[in-house]
């Protein structure tokens, strides 16, 4: 009777409404996070090559940094406004718009990975016989991760928030329980969805935290060194 009694006086917290609301808010779960990894995967596949292109040629990496600081200074709604007569009210509004803002942080970091590669181990692997995309993908990338996995740890925080905007049309994921209840004002269901968005932001960088300490174990021995020193 407690908890019924939380829906009918409308509390902010009220396990009634997780227990009710189980497979809606399960869906609008799904459906943020998909949006989320759809949006930083197809970021990170756009913003790799460009900026291998304004690493490569100089006169490229000022339109290129330009270009994609502009786009991150668009607003979210106006944004997504923008987009919707190419692409219609579909979540390829959002992903595009999240894929466009993901490019400013993923293209600068790429940059300033690749950027703080030692010059004595790329003349050490083309001294190995490496060549040019073996030297990438073998010594370059890897003692780049540290600032790469910044960047991507950085996008993916801020995409899982600027997916709750899609909202407006739709597709924004809890962001549709959160814009729903502040009209309605329903408040177990503004503050629930607003808390699993920061769980999964949480979440999300832990996961990505933790698969670079994997992939960086020699940034750990490092760290161990300059302590015991």
């Amino acid at each position: 009777m407690a908890g019924q009694n939380c829906l009918i006086t409308n509390e902010w917290i009220c396990g009634e409404y997780v227990r009710t609301r189980g497979q809606e808010l399960t869906d609008a779960t799904l459906q943020h996070v998909g949006i989320t990894l759809a949006s930083v995967a197809i970021g990170l596949l756009v913003a790799f090559p460009l900026a291998l292109l304004a690493r490569r040629w100089r006169g490229v990496a000022g339109p290129v940094l330009g270009l994609t600081t502009i786009l991150y200074t668009v607003p979210s709604l106006a944004m997504f406004s923008l987009l919707v007569p190419v692409f219609g009210l579909s979540v390829a509004v959002v992903v595009t718009g999240l894929v466009l803002y993901s490019l400013t942080i993923l293209v600068r970091n790429i940059l300033a990975g690749l950027a703080s590669v030692p010059e004595e181990a790329r003349e050490a692997a083309r001294g190995m016989g490496y060549g040019p995309v073996r030297l990438l993908f073998g010594v370059e990338l890897p003692l780049a991760l540290p600032a790469l996995m910044a960047g991507l740890r950085i996008t993916t925080v801020s995409t899982v928030s600027l997916t709750t905007v899609g909202a407006i049309i739709g597709y924004g994921g809890l962001g549709n329980l959160i814009y729903e209840g502040m009209h309605s004002f329903f408040k177990a269901q503004v503050l629930t969805a607003s808390a699993l968005c920061v769980a999964l932001a949480v979440l999300a960088d832990l996961a990505l935290l933790l698969l670079q300490r994997l992939l960086t174990p020699w940034a750990r021995a490092g760290k161990r060194k300059k302590v015991a020193a």
